[in-house]
């Protein structure tokens, strides 16, 4: 696998090498090993799926400690744009993002680490989309700031005032009036 850097440190894509011939390809999509040595020491815990149609966004979600999650994420089928945005206090690039598309035929991961949050915008008819997560699920901790918010600069390359949002993700608060759980830690 090849771990490609973005504009804030931690959050990496991830591509695979693939192995393609007549018969259709073969790609390892996940090595313990060789995850720690590229990306760093993670044990991930959950795997979750969700499939969506055309102009649905979920998020900008995550979980508040004790409870937070580092994700590794993957569209398996179809096309996402996918979102990290730096949400840790005290943070050089705190309110920025990095987006990357992910589909079936480019086979892009996207490593996003605990105090960020995250969502995507379906571009494809429809997406399935995997996602390992390095702790359990707690409904208690949910979290999330609009996905809506045009403070952040992202271009969802959909219109955001047309999608389908879960009403949860209608009542998220703006970046602005957002007191984050996560601060930032210089190692």
């Amino acid at each position: 696998m090849e771990v490609k850097e973005t504009s804030i440190p931690g959050v990496v894509i991830i591509e695979p090498r693939v192995f393609a011939d007549s018969r259709g390809y073969f790609f390892e999509s996940y090595s313990q090993r060789e995850f720690e040595e590229k990306v760093g020491p993670v044990h991930f815990v959950q795997d979750n799926e969700s499939c969506s149609t055309r102009g649905v966004m979920r998020g900008l979600h995550f979980q508040r400690p004790p409870f937070a999650q580092a994700k590794l994420v993957r569209c398996v089928r179809g096309a996402v744009l996918d979102v990290a945005v730096d949400i840790r206090r005290g943070s050089p690039t705190f309110g920025q993002h990095v987006a990357v598309e992910l589909t079936e035929d480019n086979h892009r991961q996207f490593f996003i680490p605990r105090g960020f949050a995250h969502g995507f915008a379906v571009l494809s008819d429809v997406a399935v989309f995997q996602y390992k997560c390095d702790n359990y699920y707690a409904p208690q901790a949910d979290g999330g700031i609009s996905i809506l918010d045009t403070s952040l600069g992202i271009d969802w390359r959909i219109d955001p005032l047309q999608s389908i949002l879960s009403e949860k993700d209608t009542n998220h608060p703006l970046l602005k009036e957002f007191e984050s759980p996560f601060l930032y830690q210089n190692d």
